[in-house]
């Protein structure tokens, strides 16, 4: 319960706060936000902990307070109306206002700038997924010679560039005309993102035998806090848009996903601290291939209206088959 209690503090607070707004019809839906954050974002959490672990204390701690603020205020209020203020050329001040004051406006305009939202995030959430099937230095393999398989194609130099930009390519042929552009060039820029943040750390992580030791885990803990940061904004882009659905009070909206996004993160630190990616060897696996169907949902979301129930239900499926293999292979293996 440890691991749980700031998110609690925090829950209160948001809960005190949306009742001060909105009552307490603010109160249920921040509490439904809070709980369908948590539902879509559980892979979330499993691949934030794969990462996690390898990181310092005070960094995880770091993760878990400030990276907090970042997801919240950052991702999940002020990113949003700063792509809005992009699309429309209002100005970001102008568009904090119409969030505020004129809400449906606001959401339209959000709503517009959905194909290069799910571009990008869909892209990035792409890479994290074949960096995953393609590491050829992956020893268990979930889907057994199928996976092995696929994770020997890894030896290619660059395959999951080369293949995400080859799909981006082809997504784009059933685009309308007048966004293909834009979409092609948000795909491209997650892919980049992916790329830079992922060799950045590979650097940070084999720095010559020279470099102080506690010098090189704080460089490399750094970039894996900015991956954390732009994996986490990837997976709220579409929870912030379908959020709309249920409310277009943006107050609301945020103090609910805050609920959300902080019991994530502490599940993710509960995660690292219990040494459940040990204790379930193929839960990682799970979470990857829920976040490879999470970008393939949001990719084919630029042509089709997908519901959110299904990203949901896929993800909690993928992580229950996982789980249910791993308790399967523990035992095989006492036996």
């Amino acid at each position: 319960m440890q691991h749980f209690r700031l998110s609690i503090i925090v829950t209160a607070a948001c809960l005190a706060a949306a009742a001060y707004w909105g009552g307490i019809m603010g109160v249920f839906i921040a509490i439904i936000l809070g709980v369908l954050e948590v539902s879509l974002s559980f892979d979330n959490a499993v691949v934030n902990a794969s990462v996690l672990k390898r990181m310092d204390e005070r960094w995880q701690q770091y993760f878990l307070t400030w990276g907090i603020l970042i997801a919240v205020f950052g991702m999940r209020l002020l990113f949003p109306i700063g792509i809005v203020a992009a699309a429309t050329d209002i100005g970001f001040a102008g568009v904090a206002d119409m969030a505020l004051h004129d809400p449906e406006t606001y959401s339209t305009h959000l709503n517009e700038s959905h194909v290069q939202i799910a571009a990008f995030g869909g892209m990035f959430l792409l890479m994290v997924f074949f960096s995953f099937i393609f590491d050829e230095g992956k020893e268990l393999h979930w889907l057994g010679e199928i996976e092995e398989k696929i994770a020997s194609f890894g030896k290619l130099e660059s395959i999951e560039i080369i293949i995400a930009l080859s799909l981006l390519l082809i997504i784009q042929n059933w685009l309308p005309q007048e966004i293909r552009l834009e979409a092609l060039v948000a795909g491209v820029s997650g892919v980049i993102l992916f790329v830079i943040v992922d060799s950045l750390s590979a650097l940070f992580e084999n720095e010559e035998e020279g470099e102080e030791l506690a010098s090189v885990l704080k460089k490399g803990s750094v970039m894996s806090f900015l991956y954390l940061e732009v994996l986490d904004a990837s997976f709220s882009f579409d929870g912030v848009i379908g959020a709309f659905a249920i409310t277009q009070d943006v107050v609301i909206i945020m103090l609910g996903l805050a609920i959300g996004a902080m019991f994530v993160r502490s599940l993710t630190v509960f995660l690292v601290r219990q040494g459940t990616l040990d204790e379930y060897v193929f839960l990682e696996h799970g979470a990857h291939y829920a976040i490879g169907t999470l970008a393939a949902i949001m990719l084919i979301s630029m042509t089709h209206e997908i519901p959110e129930v299904i990203t949901g239900l896929v993800g909690a499926v993928l992580i229950g088959l996982s789980v249910f293999s791993s308790i399967n292979y523990k035992k095989t293996h006492a036996e």
